[in-house]
């Protein structure tokens, strides 16, 4: 339950109604307080206040006219600009980058700072009264409507330099770095939670050998698995007193019929023990990052893919994701992966998932960028020594042997691509600096 939930909250910061409504809600709230806390207290304004407050009721209504009109005047020119930064970015990184520009807080924030101060003006101008019996003129709220519409100019300003930045390459791959370094920690720290241990296959074969039946529980639609609430698995499992063995980890593609996990159990499980197993695996039409663990790292080769096309041809936005990714590797080689077998707390082995792994990580990576740019000596030496950087970090031979795999890759792709011999001798001065320090 809390997995869909932490969910269903994603979704909806991700969402370009959720704060933004939020905001409106807040300032309604707002308008109604601070005219009725002008109504009980019939607040006068003193001193330098006076001054801004100057005027009875037309006086009022004139200003809130021309906050409330100006706000919803911005408000359309922010819409337009959003619009624009959404499909330069659509087009130059690609559909998929789409969801960072729309969780990015800024770009909430001011559509809802504008509408928001618009409704407020809105409400606020409609309880001036200028009837002499009912005369009313809510100070107060009107000198917060100016101290609003004050600080949606500055913050006007501060959007505009932001979606400057927001829409270069480099921020855009900075920031999904960031957000990957994050999520990654985040994701481990929370599986590591479990009693994560390793199996020898003997441990597993005796475990499987405790169970007399073994079924399979098949997906039911088409989609990407978005998240995986291990924690009600594993509760399950516990009071059921049977073994899951998960075939998929979220980011993976699901299709209708395919096996999604095996139990072995003592007795045949029942229709609501598959439906509550069922319900523990969110699926959608796209990856999300909520736990897809390399979820960055295809954003980044798909913003390097599109500048090594020809249509494109931006070598140094590819580069720029390979230092990045480079980047990522060094921080790989030092985490210690979650174990894929989970105990309960009287430690007997429960759940079986699909593991991280670091190759996983450094074959999403490297792969496709080298197939794309196998014929362009910068990205070649680029990548070459990307993965010698990655390589001076690890202390594990099982690791070193996978960055290995990937130098004597482009070795070869640059054999057969390089037709001009000096591109393929500074590339070679890489290899020959990895095989000495080796």
């Amino acid at each position: 339950m809390k997995t869909r939930i932490a969910y269903i909250w994603k979704l909806l910061l991700g969402s370009f109604w959720f704060i933004p409504l939020s905001i409106v809600f807040v300032a309604i709230m707002l308008a109604l307080g601070l005219v009725y806390f002008d109504a009980v207290s019939e607040f006068k304004p003193a001193g330098a206040y006076k001054y801004l407050l100057t005027g009875g009721s037309d006086a009022a209504r004139s200003i809130l006219s021309t906050i409330a009109g100006a706000m919803i005047g911005v408000a359309g020119t922010v819409f337009s600009i959003t619009l624009v930064a959404l499909t330069m970015a659509s087009s130059q990184f690609g559909p998929r980058l789409l969801q960072n520009f729309m969780y990015d807080r800024i770009n909430q924030i001011v559509l809802g700072s504008y509408i928001a101060t618009f409704i407020y003006s809105i409400i606020v101008l409609r309880t001036v009264k200028s009837i002499e019996e009912t005369k009313f003129t809510p100070n107060l709220s009107i000198m917060f409507a100016i101290m609003l519409a004050v600080a949606n100019i500055v913050l006007l300003v501060v959007y505009v330099h932001h979606t400057a930045l927001q829409i270069q390459a480099d921020q855009v791959v900075a920031k999904i770095n960031a957000a990957m370094r994050k999520n990654l920690r985040l994701l481990i720290e929370r599986e590591k939670k479990f009693n994560n241990v390793t199996f020898s296959n003997e441990q597993l074969e005796k475990a499987f050998s405790q169970y007399s039946i073994v079924e399979k529980i098949r997906t039911e639609k088409n989609g990407y698995l978005q998240a995986v609430d291990f924690d009600s698995l594993l509760t399950i499992a516990t009071q059921k007193n049977i073994l899951l063995i998960i075939h998929f980890r979220p980011g993976d593609f699901l299709i209708i019929g395919e096996e999604l996990l095996r139990i072995h159990s003592h007795t045949k499980c029942d229709e609501s023990t598959v439906d509550e197993i069922h319900d523990c695996f969110i699926t959608g039409n796209r990856r999300t990052a909520t736990q897809d663990a390399d979820f960055g790292i295809h954003q980044m080769v798909e913003i390097a893919s599109r500048a090594l096309s020809p249509g494109v041809n931006d070598p140094y936005t590819a580069i720029n994701c390979i230092d990045n990714l480079t980047a990522i590797g060094c921080y790989l080689t030092q985490i210690d992966f979650p174990k894929p077998n989970i105990l309960d707390d009287d430690k007997k082995l429960r759940l079986i998932t699909k593991p991280l792994t670091f190759e996983k990580f450094i074959d999403t990576a490297f792969n496709q960028i080298r197939q794309y740019g196998s014929e362009t000596p910068a990205i070649l030496i680029r990548l070459m020594e990307g993965l010698v950087r990655i390589s001076n970090y690890i202390n594990d031979e099982e690791r070193k042997e996978i960055i290995e795999k990937h130098i004597n890759i482009i070795l070869k792709t640059a054999e057969r691509n390089l037709e001009e011999e000096a591109d393929f001798n500074d590339l070679l001065k890489v290899y020959n600096k990895y095989n000495n320090e080796s």
